[in-house]
């Protein structure tokens, strides 16, 4: 009888909140990235209370907190999970979501929220985050009652990281995090309008491969699809056995080992001459895991005029839905690949393609300048690939910087690249950069940023100094807004409106206030002396690495302009 009574009091002090953290632990969250206030004070407090539970992250910004969590989950393979309170809490997040929607990152975001009784009152902090996320969010939640809770957690989960990935955001009222609540609550879910199709339709696989066999200049473009599906190794042994060409666009960089011979590197507005030409000519497209963005394709009109497109995604809606398709196969990548591997290796007819394409990479390789003593930033990449043996973690801000690491550094396993694609967010390299690096420890991690987005989040070197991660913060350094002055130059007659920046902070003294160690580098010869040693030591370090202002990013698709059109392909 004491027992029961020991147990029904137990169960009658749990909270809300306690509901959430037992939630959390079972499906197996080990991190959090969270910033507490009012609205999320019950959760902060039950978090408090299950000690040793989570490793949880403070973030100074909750900007810093979400692209943290962007950057966990794009190399752990795992769930973000965010914390933030309610009102501005909430709506500094909505960044980082639009950014994790845009690139197919697994988050769950759990919101604080206003009493339910005070909802739509106008009262202090209320935001409506459900409104504002959902154009945004895979999916979202607001608890309307305590024995949801458990329940809509799991939910959230399974829904964020199933199907094409994304963000959730679960939108708790004070209340339902406050409230006890003694009764059992039920965590099992039936979900009967999300089933993601994942495995392939014979009929469609079987087209594909019939369309192989004929092809005579066929290519395969690998998007971060085939990494969200962990098929990097069944992809290598499709390209192998039919002796592919392959390609990648941004987040797909890592999807195929960049070093190996039948890679022709990233295509798109920076793509190389051999990845952009043999889109163009090419008779069969195998998209795999890709959603054919403006980026990549340029000009619509020119984009793989004379090809057979087959594409292979998880998400029904990007079949067809900006280049006709006329093999579709809904399914994931994994499954697909494993399906035409199954396959027999017929007669193949591309070998002419093959010395083709091989002539081209020859003929047309990535090119840079090399001034005496200056540092040039393609000249820099190859350097932090060459220390880092292409181990390396790697994460970007957006702009010049970040296609120059796509170019030059050869990423040959997934879940190294660690960027922001589909939205473009400055600010995101360096709290990315914390996130991976906390995803896994034994890895180099490199942020490679510019001067001017990692102003954006840098208060975030007080995680550096606070857990002593080891990441290394790159700057880029040419004061200007690269990509900005790279466009004003180009088709703007070289006005530079507002994209030259003539003040900067002293890196080193900032850095150095945060106790993290700083370097300043202006020459070739610093560089060879300074950056072996820091990426070869366990310390978090900035390096504020001067390079040259009208370095520009080539070769180039201009906006209008399609796949053949490129200009700086030739030095």
């Amino acid at each position: 009888m004491k027992a029961q009574a020991s147990a029904e009091q137990e169960t009658a002090t749990k909270t809300g909140a306690d509901l959430l953290v037992e939630a959390l632990i079972g499906q197996g969250v080990e991190t959090l990235f969270g910033y507490p206030g009012g609205a999320v004070l019950p959760i902060y407090d039950a978090i408090y209370r299950a000690e040793g539970s989570f490793d949880h992250i403070l973030p100074r910004h909750e900007q810093g907190a979400i692209h943290a969590a962007e950057g966990y989950a794009r190399v752990s393979g795992k769930a973000g999970v965010v914390i933030g309170t309610s009102g501005p809490g909430a709506t500094n997040l909505v960044t980082g979501i639009a950014d994790a929607m845009m690139d197919s990152i697994p988050l769950v975001i759990f919101t604080g929220q206003v009493a339910k009784g005070v909802i739509g009152t106008d009262a202090f902090q209320e935001s409506d985050i459900m409104g504002i996320t959902t154009p945004i969010t895979k999916h979202n939640y607001q608890v309307q009652e305590i024995e949801d809770l458990p329940r809509i957690v799991n939910e959230a989960f399974h829904i964020a990281t199933t199907g094409r990935p994304g963000p959730v955001v679960v939108d708790i009222p004070k209340d339902i995090s406050s409230t006890v609540y003694a009764k059992e609550v039920k965590s099992e879910f039936h979900l009967p309008g999300y089933q993601p199709t994942v495995k392939p339709n014979p009929l469609q696989v079987g087209k594909l491969h019939d369309a192989l066999v004929e092809a005579k200049k066929p290519v395969v473009l690998a998007g971060s699809g085939v990494i969200h599906a962990g098929a990097s190794e069944e992809l290598k042994t499709f390209v192998q056995n039919y002796q592919l060409p392959v390609t990648t666009t941004l987040l797909g960089l890592g999807s195929y080992p960049g070093s190996c011979d039948l890679s022709l590197g990233m295509a798109g507005m920076h793509g190389t001459y051999s990845a952009n030409t043999a889109l163009y000519e090419c008779d069969l497209l195998i998209n795999i895991g890709s959603r054919f963005d403006d980026r990549l394709t340029g000009n619509l009109k020119h984009f793989a005029p004379n090809a057979m497109v087959a594409h292979i995604d998880i998400d029904p809606a990007e079949i067809g839905k900006n280049i006709p398709t006329h093999i579709p196969i809904v399914s994931d990548a994994k499954a697909a690949l494993e399906a035409l591997n199954a396959k027999t290796v017929k007669g193949l007819h591309h070998k002419g393609w093959m010395d083709a394409i091989s002539q081209n990479k020859i003929d047309y390789p990535l090119w840079h300048d090399q001034p005496d003593e200056l540092i040039v930033p393609q000249w820099l990449m190859q350097k932090v690939y060459e220390y880092t043996g292409g181990e390396a973690v790697v994460t970007t801000d957006v702009g010049q910087h970040q296609m120059w690491a796509a170019q030059y550094y050869q990423f040959d396993r997934p879940n190294r690249w660690v960027t922001s694609g589909g939205l473009g967010t400055m600010g995101y390299g360096f709290p990315a950069a914390i996130g991976a690096q906390l995803a896994d420890m034994d890895s180099t991690c490199v942020a490679v940023v510019g001067d001017g987005g990692f102003q954006m989040t840098l208060q975030e070197l007080s995680v550096l100094q606070e857990r002593r991660l080891p990441v290394k913060v790159l700057i880029v350094n040419n004061q200007a807004l690269g990509m900005v002055r790279q466009w004003q130059e180009k088709f703007y007659s070289e006005r530079y409106s507002e994209s030259i920046i003539d003040v900067q902070p002293d890196f080193v003294k900032l850095a150095e206030s945060y106790q993290v160690p700083g370097y300043k580098i202006e020459t070739q010869e610093e560089l060879l002396e300074v950056l072996p040693k820091v990426l070869g030591d366990d310390q978090p370090a900035v390096i504020d690495c001067r390079v040259l202002q009208k370095e520009n990013v080539y070769p180039m698709i201009a906006p209008g302009k399609g796949l053949h059109e490129m200009i700086g392909v030739k030095r």
